[in-house]
């Protein structure tokens, strides 16, 4: 799987890598006869993460530092190719979809059990879809985000289930290969939410399982000595070839890049735009999958006060420069957004005529609606100062620098965008109003037509805190469109009708970054760039 890797300008400083003392770089050895690309078994992958992990119930954990866990622990019941995102056979080994999408039979691999013995079965795929797609009221899970229109399963025999929906779902069958679909034993399901949220209380039927977790610290994974059902189209089939992975949380920039540079560690998670030119000049791989989704933006809620004015929010758009987000902060890694979803997202249409750098059309918009300049420059109306605060997202890339520079561009129209760090005391409430938290950044990564849905219905994350019956609407009927073509055209207005109501500032195209060792063979990832290291061995 080819990335592209580049070179720009940067000065690192390097600090000692303290985390990790002691810690040597992989671990145990390989088996000893492995030659260059040839695979061989044994050794631990030092794996750094910049964040914890969060909840881990399956439907609710898309957080990146989670898949970092989850894709090791949990198979799905299909397989994305991160290349040609076609569809391919996993857990199961056929299916069958009638014509309207509203039936979906999948055949099951026969002897793949769950790490605790329990076999992976029509009835235990039954019960992770029927509460994936129904939820569970009394054990607080809510529905998964990716499963449109559920009605119900059918257990046809031990290796048969059937799924039928209420409306077409044609987004089902790619549903069923992402993060949130990973499938977990019957043990895990009867748990109520917050204990599904606990790494140990999640039992997969990966290639690796939990031996040890220091919370909010490290995890590390073992190879699971039987496990035999890696997807019908890898080359590699039977156990991991790693024989351990030790995952640290590392939320220290220099720390991570030391610590791989220094070879205290194989793989790192988050390296910064700033960061990859220390990497790749050391002798490091750089690896910069894209997440194929909704872009890296600043989302716009209607229901605040300032932003209810459309004019407003146009405005804001306009005066947003985009191209020198990315020229000041970023790299190559990071297209600049010519649309909502990402250039390599199903559906995707370019709007970069309506999305173009404009301050003096903004000027003109605020001047029309209304919007007078202050005595401090903020321009008002009736009293009320054109300002909009935003919580620095501690998920997304640099966000507080890219915060900042909106900041900067805003006050050349006379907006103000107050930025607040987002480890403040008050930020799980404050990012849930809209009064107080006006604008969000935020993305959303999945390889399929449904993550628009995903990001913006009132039902689902609901980015923009929407109170638009139509936006809903559209996504609603894009998400029960069997007919390829008419669904992608549904996509393609629904993004023209964001950015004509200036919902969202789209800014780049994200993706995920890693460093690795130059002796780590076979790193691959998901379709929206999460690691899977069943294929990595080490290559010394």
């Amino acid at each position: 799987m080819a990335f592209r890797h580049k070179m720009i300008p940067a000065t690192v400083a390097l600090t000692a890598a303290t985390l990790l003392a002691g810690c040597a770089s992989g671990g145990t050895a390989p088996e000893a006869g492995g030659t260059s690309g040839e695979p061989v078994t044994g050794g631990t992958l030092t794996y750094l993460e910049y964040q914890a992990p969060t909840c881990l119930y399956l439907p609710a954990a898309g957080f990146y530092p989670n898949g970092g866990l989850l894709n090791q622990i949990t198979d799905k019941l299909t397989y994305q190719n991160p290349e040609t995102l076609e569809i391919e056979p996993w857990i199961a080994e056929s299916w069958e979809v009638n014509d309207d999408a509203t039936e979906y039979t999948f055949t099951l691999r026969d002897g793949v059990t769950f790490s605790d013995g329990t076999p992976l079965d029509a009835a235990a795929v039954a019960k992770n879809f029927d509460t994936y797609g129904l939820g569970n009221s009394e054990l607080s899970l809510p529905v998964a985000e990716q499963v449109n229109n559920y009605e119900a399963s059918e257990v046809i025999d031990e290796t048969t289930v059937r799924f039928t929906f209420t409306q077409p779902s044609p987004g089902f069958l790619q549903g069923t290969s992402v993060i949130g679909s990973g499938l977990v034993s019957p043990e895990t399901l009867a748990l109520p939410y917050e204990e599904q949220c606990q790494l140990k209380n999640i039992v997969g039927s990966g290639p690796f399982t939990v031996e040890n977790q220091v919370v909010d610290q490290q995890v590390d994974l073992v190879a699971r000595e039987d496990y035999d059902w890696a997807p019908a189209s890898f080359e590699h089939q039977g156990r991991a070839y790693l024989d351990e992975i030790k995952m640290i949380v590392t939320p220290e920039d220099s720390v991570r890049i030391g610590a791989l540079t220094s070879g205290q560690a194989d793989f790192v998670r988050y390296v910064q735009a700033f960061d990859e030119a220390a990497v790749e000049s050391a002798g490091f791989e750089l690896y910069a999958p894209q997440t194929r989704g909704v872009n890296n933006g600043l989302y716009l809620r209607p229901t605040n006060p300032v932003l209810s004015d459309i004019a407003v929010r146009q405005a804001l758009l306009a005066g947003t420069d985009a191209q020198e987000v990315v020229d000041t902060i970023f790299t190559e890694n990071y297209p600049k957004a010519t649309s909502p979803l990402s250039s390599t997202a199903l559906g995707y249409v370019d709007l970069s005529e309506k999305l173009a750098y404009d301050p003096d059309r903004a000027n003109q918009l605020l001047d029309e609606a209304g919007w007078e300049p202050g005595p401090d420059g903020i321009r008002q109306k009736d009293g009320v100062p054109l300002e909009v605060s935003a919580f620095v997202a501690l998920p997304q890339p640099l966000s507080k620098e890219t915060l900042e520079l909106i900041a900067q561009q805003w006050t050349e129209i006379g907006a103000k965008l107050t930025v607040r760090p987002g480890d403040a005391g008050s930020y799980a409430v404050d990012i849930k109003d809209a009064s107080k938290t006006g604008a969000f950044h935020t993305m959303v990564g999945r390889a399929d037509q449904d993550v628009i849905k995903s990001q913006f219905h009132t039902e689902n994350r609901n980015a923009i805190l929407s109170n638009d019956p139509k936006l809903d609407a559209l996504l609603e009927e894009e998400a029960s469109e069997p007919d390829p073509d008419a669904r992608n055209a549904k996509v393609a207005e629904i993004q023209e009708y964001i950015v004509d109501q200036a919902y969202m500032i789209p800014l780049f195209e994200e993706p995920q970054v890693y460093g690795a060792a130059p002796y780590v063979e076979g790193v691959e990832f998901e379709a929206v760039g999460r690691p899977s290291f069943y294929n990595v061995w080490l290559n010394k």
